[in-house]
């Protein structure tokens, strides 16, 4: 079942975030969040975006919201997308599942453009926003350093 986030979710998100923090460049990230860091989080973008969670059996399995884009006025219409699958749960099309939602919900209020942004490579999440429409529009290299290395970012545009 896909469903709004609540407070009481972000042991279950920072669990299955910090994972990727920990163990991989899907996140630049490089410091493990706190429970309180995902309380934050929830609150400040769940006020003003869609942020949703999917759920099997009171099992947080993932999550995606929409976030500011840039903080300048004239991006208003303009969102950031964010989905974050349990590791357990990859390759389950729960990602799939969570951006459908969160695309459509975004539709309904009016958005404009939303925006993948990406560590590469992740073949997985480049497929994830193909699926939808979304097309390649930016390739920075060497702009992440993570695990003694550089890591290049891209970004996926998509005009709803």
């Amino acid at each position: 079942m896909i469903r709004d986030v609540t407070i009481k979710d972000a042991k279950d998100l920072v669990n299955i975030y910090n994972y990727y923090v920990v163990n991989s460049i899907v996140t630049l990230d490089l410091i493990p969040f706190s429970i309180l860091d995902f309380e934050e989080k929830i609150n400040a973008i769940s006020k003003d975006f869609p942020f949703i969670v999917f759920e099997v059996q009171n099992e947080v399995l993932g999550y995606a919201y929409a976030n500011t884009f840039r903080t300048k006025p004239a991006y208003k219409n303009t969102v950031e997308l964010t989905v974050y699958l349990k590791h357990t749960e990859l390759g389950k099309q729960i990602g799939k599942k969570l951006y459908s939602e969160l695309l459509q919900q975004l539709k309904i209020q009016n958005y404009h453009v939303v925006i993948g942004g990406l560590t590469l490579p992740n073949a997985a999440s480049v497929k994830l926003h193909e699926t939808f429409g979304f097309e390649k529009v930016a390739h920075f290299k060497e702009v992440g350093y993570k695990f003694d290395k550089w890591h290049d970012v891209g970004f996926w545009q998509l005009t709803l």
